[in-house]
Protein backbone atom coordinates (compact mmCIF):
# COMPACT_ATOMS: atom_id res chain seq x y z
CA UNK A 1 0.00 0.00 0.00
CA UNK A 2 1.63 3.68 -0.95
CA UNK A 3 1.12 6.35 1.25
CA UNK A 4 0.56 10.17 -0.22
CA UNK A 5 0.90 12.80 1.54
CA UNK A 6 0.81 16.90 1.49
CA UNK A 7 4.51 18.36 1.69
CA UNK A 8 4.18 21.97 2.49
CA UNK A 9 7.49 22.45 0.78
CA UNK A 10 6.48 21.64 -2.30
CA UNK A 11 2.78 22.47 -2.14
CA UNK A 12 1.86 19.12 -3.78
CA UNK A 13 0.76 15.28 -2.10
CA UNK A 14 3.48 12.75 -2.63
CA UNK A 15 3.67 9.10 -2.38
CA UNK A 16 6.02 8.32 0.69
CA UNK A 17 8.87 6.81 -0.61
CA UNK A 18 11.16 5.99 2.86
CA UNK A 19 15.03 6.40 2.67
CA UNK A 20 15.52 3.19 4.18
CA UNK A 21 12.11 1.31 4.34
CA UNK A 22 13.10 -0.82 6.92
CA UNK A 23 13.22 2.09 9.41
CA UNK A 24 10.20 4.94 8.66
CA UNK A 25 11.76 7.75 10.54
CA UNK A 26 9.26 10.74 11.84
CA UNK A 27 10.26 13.98 13.89
CA UNK A 28 7.11 16.07 15.17
CA UNK A 29 7.83 19.35 17.58
CA UNK A 30 6.61 18.65 21.16
CA UNK A 31 5.59 20.88 23.81
CA UNK A 32 7.19 23.70 25.54
CA UNK A 33 6.51 22.78 29.49
CA UNK A 34 6.33 25.58 31.19
CA UNK A 35 2.40 25.47 31.29
CA UNK A 36 -0.37 22.55 30.79
CA UNK A 37 -0.62 22.07 27.24
CA UNK A 38 -4.32 24.07 25.47
CA UNK A 39 -6.46 22.01 23.18
CA UNK A 40 -5.01 23.65 20.43
CA UNK A 41 -1.66 21.73 20.93
CA UNK A 42 -3.93 18.73 21.32
CA UNK A 43 -4.24 18.92 17.16
CA UNK A 44 -0.23 17.73 16.05
CA UNK A 45 -0.31 15.51 18.78
CA UNK A 46 -3.79 13.30 17.60
CA UNK A 47 -2.46 14.19 13.99
CA UNK A 48 0.82 12.78 14.26
CA UNK A 49 -0.38 9.84 16.45
CA UNK A 50 -2.77 8.94 13.21
CA UNK A 51 -0.20 8.95 11.66
CA UNK A 52 2.51 6.98 13.36
CA UNK A 53 -0.58 4.48 13.52
CA UNK A 54 -0.86 4.50 9.81
CA UNK A 55 3.03 3.69 9.51
CA UNK A 56 3.09 1.20 12.06
CA UNK A 57 0.33 -0.59 9.81
CA UNK A 58 2.07 -0.38 6.76
CA UNK A 59 5.58 -0.98 7.49
CA UNK A 60 5.17 -2.93 11.03
CA UNK A 61 5.72 -1.68 14.58
CA UNK A 62 9.74 -2.66 14.48
CA UNK A 63 10.17 -0.14 11.17
CA UNK A 64 8.92 3.04 12.68
CA UNK A 65 10.51 5.13 14.85
CA UNK A 66 8.61 8.45 15.66
CA UNK A 67 10.44 11.38 18.13
CA UNK A 68 8.71 14.10 19.74
CA UNK A 69 10.85 16.71 21.47
CA UNK A 70 10.31 18.17 25.04
CA UNK A 71 11.55 21.66 25.14
CA UNK A 72 12.60 22.28 28.28
CA UNK A 73 14.83 24.87 28.44
CA UNK A 74 13.29 28.61 27.20
CA UNK A 75 13.04 31.75 28.42
CA UNK A 76 9.25 31.21 29.19
CA UNK A 77 10.02 28.37 31.63
CA UNK A 78 12.24 30.56 33.62
CA UNK A 79 10.10 33.56 33.87
CA UNK A 80 7.05 30.48 35.00
CA UNK A 81 9.59 28.98 37.31
CA UNK A 82 10.42 32.57 39.34
CA UNK A 83 6.90 33.50 39.37
CA UNK A 84 5.78 30.08 41.23
CA UNK A 85 9.05 29.00 42.95
CA UNK A 86 10.78 32.44 44.19
CA UNK A 87 12.14 30.90 47.18
CA UNK A 88 13.83 28.23 45.69
CA UNK A 89 17.27 28.42 43.26
CA UNK A 90 16.18 28.69 40.06
CA UNK A 91 17.31 25.39 38.65
CA UNK A 92 15.31 23.97 41.37
CA UNK A 93 12.45 25.57 40.48
CA UNK A 94 12.76 25.34 36.70
CA UNK A 95 12.79 21.56 37.22
CA UNK A 96 9.25 21.72 39.35
CA UNK A 97 7.78 23.47 36.51
CA UNK A 98 9.07 21.52 33.55
CA UNK A 99 8.64 18.11 35.99
CA UNK A 100 5.00 18.90 36.49
CA UNK A 101 3.53 19.94 32.94
CA UNK A 102 5.49 17.29 31.16
CA UNK A 103 3.63 14.76 33.68
CA UNK A 104 0.22 16.49 33.26
CA UNK A 105 0.82 16.57 29.38
CA UNK A 106 2.11 12.70 29.01
CA UNK A 107 -1.13 11.98 31.41
CA UNK A 108 -3.15 14.35 29.47
CA UNK A 109 -2.22 12.67 25.59
CA UNK A 110 -2.59 9.29 26.83
CA UNK A 111 -6.47 9.80 27.95
CA UNK A 112 -6.83 11.27 24.08
CA UNK A 113 -5.60 7.96 23.14
CA UNK A 114 -2.14 8.32 21.76
CA UNK A 115 -0.07 6.13 22.02
CA UNK A 116 3.65 6.70 23.09
CA UNK A 117 6.32 8.20 20.68
CA UNK A 118 9.68 5.50 20.19
CA UNK A 119 11.63 8.95 21.60
CA UNK A 120 11.19 11.55 23.51
CA UNK A 121 14.53 13.50 24.29
CA UNK A 122 14.69 16.35 26.27
CA UNK A 123 16.06 19.69 25.15
CA UNK A 124 18.33 19.35 28.41
CA UNK A 125 19.68 16.53 28.10
CA UNK A 126 20.75 17.36 24.16
CA UNK A 127 22.86 20.38 25.12
CA UNK A 128 26.30 18.65 23.70
CA UNK A 129 24.56 17.67 20.64
CA UNK A 130 23.45 21.56 20.20
CA UNK A 131 26.90 23.10 21.15
CA UNK A 132 28.83 20.36 18.23
CA UNK A 133 26.12 21.43 15.65
CA UNK A 134 26.53 25.40 16.16
CA UNK A 135 30.51 24.67 16.03
CA UNK A 136 29.74 22.47 12.75
CA UNK A 137 28.05 25.64 11.79
CA UNK A 138 31.13 28.55 12.71
CA UNK A 139 33.43 26.06 10.59
CA UNK A 140 31.56 26.49 7.66
CA UNK A 141 30.91 29.89 7.52
CA UNK A 142 27.31 29.90 8.36
CA UNK A 143 27.10 31.44 12.00
CA UNK A 144 29.37 33.96 13.90
CA UNK A 145 29.69 35.60 17.16
CA UNK A 146 28.47 38.81 18.29
CA UNK A 147 27.39 41.01 21.54
CA UNK A 148 27.17 37.70 23.40
CA UNK A 149 25.43 35.66 21.17
CA UNK A 150 26.10 33.26 18.21
CA UNK A 151 23.96 33.65 15.33
CA UNK A 152 22.78 32.17 12.12
CA UNK A 153 24.13 34.37 9.14
CA UNK A 154 20.65 34.08 6.74
CA UNK A 155 22.82 35.40 3.72
CA UNK A 156 25.03 32.22 3.48
CA UNK A 157 22.11 30.00 2.60
CA UNK A 158 20.84 31.04 -0.48
CA UNK A 159 17.62 29.82 -1.13
CA UNK A 160 16.47 30.27 2.99
CA UNK A 161 13.00 30.69 2.59
CA UNK A 162 11.84 27.98 1.10
CA UNK A 163 9.29 26.00 3.41
CA UNK A 164 7.71 29.33 4.07
CA UNK A 165 7.72 30.93 0.60
CA UNK A 166 9.17 34.24 2.09
CA UNK A 167 11.38 36.25 0.08
CA UNK A 168 14.26 37.50 2.49
CA UNK A 169 14.91 40.57 0.87
CA UNK A 170 10.79 41.35 1.54
CA UNK A 171 12.01 40.31 4.85
CA UNK A 172 14.80 42.61 5.78
CA UNK A 173 12.39 45.26 4.49
CA UNK A 174 10.27 45.76 7.14
CA UNK A 175 13.09 44.26 9.93
CA UNK A 176 13.64 46.47 13.16
CA UNK A 177 17.08 46.91 11.99
CA UNK A 178 17.99 49.29 14.86
CA UNK A 179 17.16 46.96 17.57
CA UNK A 180 19.36 44.02 16.32
CA UNK A 181 22.01 46.54 14.92
CA UNK A 182 24.81 43.32 16.00
CA UNK A 183 23.38 41.38 13.42
CA UNK A 184 24.30 41.07 10.20
CA UNK A 185 21.04 40.54 8.57
CA UNK A 186 18.01 41.46 10.40
CA UNK A 187 16.77 38.10 10.14
CA UNK A 188 19.70 36.63 11.43
CA UNK A 189 18.37 34.23 14.55
CA UNK A 190 19.96 33.26 17.75
CA UNK A 191 21.90 29.72 18.21
CA UNK A 192 23.69 30.35 21.61
CA UNK A 193 23.07 33.16 24.51
CA UNK A 194 25.36 33.79 27.41
CA UNK A 195 23.16 33.19 30.83
CA UNK A 196 23.20 35.75 33.70
CA UNK A 197 23.94 34.09 37.08
CA UNK A 198 20.31 33.86 37.63
CA UNK A 199 19.68 32.17 34.63
CA UNK A 200 19.95 28.84 33.31
CA UNK A 201 23.49 27.64 31.43
CA UNK A 202 25.73 25.36 30.24
CA UNK A 203 29.46 25.43 29.76
CA UNK A 204 30.09 26.17 25.76
CA UNK A 205 33.15 27.70 23.79
CA UNK A 206 30.96 30.74 23.76
CA UNK A 207 31.33 31.29 27.17
CA UNK A 208 27.87 29.60 29.87
CA UNK A 209 24.93 30.43 28.33
CA UNK A 210 21.66 28.51 26.69
CA UNK A 211 20.76 27.42 23.06
CA UNK A 212 18.34 29.29 20.80
CA UNK A 213 15.02 27.31 20.42
CA UNK A 214 15.36 26.21 16.72
CA UNK A 215 18.72 24.48 17.45
CA UNK A 216 17.17 22.38 19.91
CA UNK A 217 15.03 20.40 17.14
CA UNK A 218 17.94 20.16 15.13
CA UNK A 219 20.43 18.42 16.98
CA UNK A 220 17.61 16.01 18.49
CA UNK A 221 16.48 14.96 15.28
CA UNK A 222 20.05 14.49 13.73
CA UNK A 223 20.97 12.36 17.24
CA UNK A 224 17.85 9.86 16.53
CA UNK A 225 17.16 10.42 13.32
CA UNK A 226 20.04 11.16 11.00
CA UNK A 227 21.03 14.15 8.75
CA UNK A 228 18.18 13.48 6.51
CA UNK A 229 14.87 11.61 7.43
CA UNK A 230 11.69 11.00 6.31
CA UNK A 231 8.49 13.17 7.00
CA UNK A 232 8.71 16.50 10.23
CA UNK A 233 5.54 17.47 11.25
CA UNK A 234 4.03 20.61 13.51
CA UNK A 235 1.70 23.06 13.91
CA UNK A 236 1.18 25.52 10.52
CA UNK A 237 2.31 27.92 13.11
CA UNK A 238 5.86 26.50 13.10
CA UNK A 239 6.78 26.88 9.89
CA UNK A 240 8.10 30.10 10.27
CA UNK A 241 10.17 31.07 11.80
CA UNK A 242 10.81 27.34 13.41
CA UNK A 243 10.81 25.05 11.23
CA UNK A 244 12.50 27.09 8.23
CA UNK A 245 15.70 27.98 10.79
CA UNK A 246 15.81 24.16 11.86
CA UNK A 247 16.15 23.85 7.50
CA UNK A 248 19.00 26.04 7.43
CA UNK A 249 21.04 25.33 10.61
CA UNK A 250 20.10 21.15 9.60
CA UNK A 251 20.86 21.91 6.40
CA UNK A 252 23.80 24.28 6.37
CA UNK A 253 25.56 21.83 8.98
CA UNK A 254 25.67 18.62 7.19
CA UNK A 255 25.93 20.14 3.10
CA UNK A 256 22.63 18.44 2.39
CA UNK A 257 19.99 19.61 -0.28
CA UNK A 258 16.86 18.65 2.48
CA UNK A 259 16.79 18.01 6.08
CA UNK A 260 13.33 15.92 5.86
CA UNK A 261 12.02 14.82 2.69
CA UNK A 262 8.45 15.34 3.73
CA UNK A 263 6.68 18.47 5.93
CA UNK A 264 3.47 18.06 7.23
CA UNK A 265 1.21 20.71 8.85
CA UNK A 266 -2.13 20.67 10.81
CA UNK A 267 -4.53 23.53 10.82
CA UNK A 268 -5.65 26.36 13.46
CA UNK A 269 -7.93 25.76 16.02
CA UNK A 270 -10.28 28.51 17.02
CA UNK A 271 -12.57 28.74 19.95
CA UNK A 272 -16.38 29.37 19.03
CA UNK A 273 -15.74 31.34 16.26
CA UNK A 274 -12.76 33.43 17.48
CA UNK A 275 -9.52 33.14 18.49
CA UNK A 276 -7.90 31.02 21.75
CA UNK A 277 -6.45 33.43 23.88
CA UNK A 278 -6.82 33.74 27.96
CA UNK A 279 -7.61 37.72 27.23
CA UNK A 280 -11.08 36.64 25.67
CA UNK A 281 -11.87 33.89 28.38
CA UNK A 282 -11.94 31.19 25.97
CA UNK A 283 -8.34 29.29 26.19
CA UNK A 284 -8.52 25.59 27.40
CA UNK A 285 -6.07 22.90 28.47
CA UNK A 286 -6.69 19.57 27.53
CA UNK A 287 -6.91 19.02 31.32
CA UNK A 288 -9.41 21.37 31.81
CA UNK A 289 -12.17 20.09 29.51
CA UNK A 290 -11.55 16.78 30.62
CA UNK A 291 -11.58 17.52 34.71
CA UNK A 292 -13.72 20.85 34.68
CA UNK A 293 -17.30 22.03 33.35
CA UNK A 294 -15.89 25.47 31.66
CA UNK A 295 -17.05 24.31 28.55
CA UNK A 296 -20.10 23.86 27.40
CA UNK A 297 -21.49 22.87 31.32
CA UNK A 298 -19.61 19.42 30.63
CA UNK A 299 -16.48 17.17 31.36
CA UNK A 300 -15.66 15.89 27.90
CA UNK A 301 -13.91 12.28 27.52
CA UNK A 302 -10.55 12.03 26.28
CA UNK A 303 -11.71 9.72 23.27
CA UNK A 304 -14.62 12.61 22.49
CA UNK A 305 -11.96 15.37 22.16
CA UNK A 306 -10.03 12.94 19.63
CA UNK A 307 -12.99 12.20 17.72
CA UNK A 308 -13.70 16.18 17.47
CA UNK A 309 -10.60 16.78 16.07
CA UNK A 310 -10.77 13.63 13.55
CA UNK A 311 -13.97 15.45 11.90
CA UNK A 312 -11.97 18.02 10.09
CA UNK A 313 -9.18 17.23 7.93
CA UNK A 314 -5.96 17.67 9.57
CA UNK A 315 -4.91 20.49 7.09
CA UNK A 316 -8.20 22.82 7.37
CA UNK A 317 -9.26 25.08 10.69
CA UNK A 318 -11.45 23.82 13.55
CA UNK A 319 -13.79 26.09 14.94
CA UNK A 320 -13.91 24.42 18.45
CA UNK A 321 -17.64 24.72 19.72
CA UNK A 322 -19.72 23.17 22.01
CA UNK A 323 -22.06 21.69 19.17
CA UNK A 324 -18.96 19.83 17.94
CA UNK A 325 -18.41 17.98 20.88
CA UNK A 326 -22.12 17.06 21.63
CA UNK A 327 -21.57 16.04 18.02
CA UNK A 328 -18.84 13.78 18.67
CA UNK A 329 -20.01 12.34 21.95
CA UNK A 330 -23.03 11.24 20.57
CA UNK A 331 -21.84 9.74 17.46
CA UNK A 332 -19.09 7.71 19.31
CA UNK A 333 -21.62 6.40 21.64
CA UNK A 334 -23.17 4.89 18.61
CA UNK A 335 -20.37 3.54 17.70
CA UNK A 336 -19.31 1.98 20.85
CA UNK A 337 -22.45 0.71 20.94
CA UNK A 338 -22.23 -1.50 17.89
CA UNK A 339 -18.44 -2.62 18.75
CA UNK A 340 -18.72 -3.65 21.83
CA UNK A 341 -18.24 -7.36 22.65
CA UNK A 342 -16.22 -7.38 19.60
CA UNK A 343 -12.67 -6.28 20.72
CA UNK A 344 -10.59 -8.27 18.48
CA UNK A 345 -6.76 -7.93 16.77
CA UNK A 346 -8.03 -7.77 13.17
CA UNK A 347 -6.22 -5.48 11.34
CA UNK A 348 -8.65 -2.28 10.85
CA UNK A 349 -10.64 -2.57 7.42
CA UNK A 350 -9.33 -1.73 4.21
CA UNK A 351 -12.17 1.26 3.62
CA UNK A 352 -10.78 3.00 5.96
CA UNK A 353 -6.54 2.31 5.30
CA UNK A 354 -7.81 3.82 1.97
CA UNK A 355 -8.91 7.09 3.25
CA UNK A 356 -6.02 7.64 5.62
CA UNK A 357 -3.58 6.86 2.70
CA UNK A 358 -5.00 9.52 0.71
CA UNK A 359 -3.28 12.10 2.77
CA UNK A 360 -4.93 11.02 6.46
CA UNK A 361 -8.45 12.03 4.82
CA UNK A 362 -10.26 11.90 7.95
CA UNK A 363 -13.51 13.24 6.44
CA UNK A 364 -13.52 9.92 4.27
CA UNK A 365 -12.70 8.18 7.20
CA UNK A 366 -15.66 9.59 9.61
CA UNK A 367 -18.16 8.58 6.46
CA UNK A 368 -16.77 5.12 5.96
CA UNK A 369 -17.72 4.76 10.29
CA UNK A 370 -20.98 6.16 9.71
CA UNK A 371 -22.20 3.77 6.76
CA UNK A 372 -20.82 0.98 8.98
CA UNK A 373 -22.64 1.88 11.70
CA UNK A 374 -26.09 2.44 9.57
CA UNK A 375 -25.39 -0.75 7.87
CA UNK A 376 -24.95 -3.09 10.79
CA UNK A 377 -27.03 -1.44 13.66
CA UNK A 378 -30.36 -3.08 12.34
CA UNK A 379 -30.23 -5.84 12.83
CA UNK A 380 -26.98 -5.72 14.58
CA UNK A 381 -24.61 -7.53 11.98
CA UNK A 382 -21.90 -9.56 13.40
CA UNK A 383 -19.34 -8.38 10.59
CA UNK A 384 -20.02 -5.08 10.95
CA UNK A 385 -19.71 -5.06 14.68
CA UNK A 386 -16.35 -6.73 13.75
CA UNK A 387 -15.36 -4.33 11.43
CA UNK A 388 -16.72 -1.21 14.11
CA UNK A 389 -14.40 -2.54 16.96
CA UNK A 390 -11.01 -3.32 14.34
CA UNK A 391 -11.55 0.51 13.05
CA UNK A 392 -12.41 2.17 16.22
CA UNK A 393 -9.32 0.49 18.14
CA UNK A 394 -6.97 1.10 15.12
CA UNK A 395 -8.18 4.43 15.51
CA UNK A 396 -7.19 5.41 18.99
CA UNK A 397 -11.17 5.85 19.85
CA UNK A 398 -12.04 2.86 21.39
CA UNK A 399 -9.90 0.53 24.43
CA UNK A 400 -12.90 -1.03 25.95
CA UNK A 401 -15.02 1.73 27.48
CA UNK A 402 -18.40 1.17 27.13
CA UNK A 403 -21.04 3.68 25.65
CA UNK A 404 -21.82 4.48 28.69
CA UNK A 405 -19.15 5.63 30.40
CA UNK A 406 -17.85 7.93 27.15
CA UNK A 407 -21.29 9.45 27.17
CA UNK A 408 -21.89 9.69 30.80
CA UNK A 409 -18.48 10.89 31.63
CA UNK A 410 -18.27 13.63 34.37
CA UNK A 411 -21.75 12.50 35.51
CA UNK A 412 -22.49 9.51 37.63
CA UNK A 413 -22.43 6.38 36.08
CA UNK A 414 -25.99 4.34 36.15
CA UNK A 415 -26.35 0.94 36.74
CA UNK A 416 -26.54 -0.09 33.09
CA UNK A 417 -27.90 -3.56 33.67
CA UNK A 418 -30.93 -2.27 35.87
CA UNK A 419 -31.45 0.53 33.13
CA UNK A 420 -31.74 -2.21 29.84
CA UNK A 421 -33.90 -4.14 32.39
CA UNK A 422 -36.48 -1.25 32.73
CA UNK A 423 -36.68 -0.54 29.02
CA UNK A 424 -36.57 -4.08 27.85
CA UNK A 425 -39.77 -4.19 30.51
CA UNK A 426 -41.52 -1.31 28.69
CA UNK A 427 -40.97 -3.16 25.64
CA UNK A 428 -42.87 -5.76 27.09
CA UNK A 429 -45.48 -3.68 28.01
CA UNK A 430 -45.69 -2.17 24.51
CA UNK A 431 -46.00 -5.19 22.92
CA UNK A 432 -48.89 -6.41 25.20
CA UNK A 433 -50.67 -2.74 24.31
CA UNK A 434 -49.97 -1.95 28.25
CA UNK A 435 -49.96 1.50 27.82
CA UNK A 436 -49.88 2.34 31.64
CA UNK A 437 -47.47 0.00 32.39
CA UNK A 438 -45.31 1.44 29.51
CA UNK A 439 -46.36 5.30 31.01
CA UNK A 440 -44.90 3.85 34.14
CA UNK A 441 -41.74 2.76 33.06
CA UNK A 442 -40.63 5.74 30.86
CA UNK A 443 -41.33 8.30 33.79
CA UNK A 444 -39.52 5.50 36.51
CA UNK A 445 -36.17 6.24 33.44
CA UNK A 446 -37.28 10.00 33.46
CA UNK A 447 -36.81 9.64 37.39
CA UNK A 448 -33.46 8.41 36.98
CA UNK A 449 -32.19 10.95 34.59
CA UNK A 450 -32.85 8.99 31.28
CA UNK A 451 -34.04 9.72 28.12
CA UNK A 452 -35.67 7.11 26.06
CA UNK A 453 -36.17 7.03 22.13
CA UNK A 454 -38.33 4.80 20.36
CA UNK A 455 -37.11 4.26 17.20
CA UNK A 456 -38.67 3.12 14.16
CA UNK A 457 -36.98 0.28 13.69
CA UNK A 458 -39.12 -1.18 16.81
CA UNK A 459 -35.70 -0.51 19.20
CA UNK A 460 -35.19 1.75 22.07
CA UNK A 461 -31.98 3.52 22.59
CA UNK A 462 -31.72 5.42 25.56
CA UNK A 463 -29.14 8.09 26.82
CA UNK A 464 -27.96 10.18 30.14
CA UNK A 465 -30.58 13.49 30.10
CA UNK A 466 -28.14 16.45 30.10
Amino acid sequence: MSLRLYNTLTRTKEELVPLDPSKVRMYVCGPTVYDFAHIGNARPVIVFDLLFRLLRQVYGEAHVTYVRNITDVDDKINARALRDFPDLPLNDAIRNVTEKTANQFFADVEKLGCLQPTVQPRATDNIPQMISLIEMLIARGHAYQAAGEVLFSVGSMPDYGRLSQRNLEDQQAGARIAVDAHKKNPADFVLWKLSSKDEPGWESPWGRGRPGWHIECSAMSNRYLGEVFDIHGGGLDLIFPHHENEIAQTRCAFGTSVMANIWMHNGFLQVEGQKMSKSLGNFFTINELMTTRNFGSNMWHGKVLRLAMMMTHYRQPIDWTVDRLVEARSTLKDWIELASGFENDDAPPAELMDALSDDLNFPAAISYLHATHRVARAPRDLDGSRRMAAALQFLGLWNGETALDVYSYGYEVHNTGHIEELIAARLDARRAKNWGESDRLRDQLAAMGIAIKDNKDGTTSWEVKR
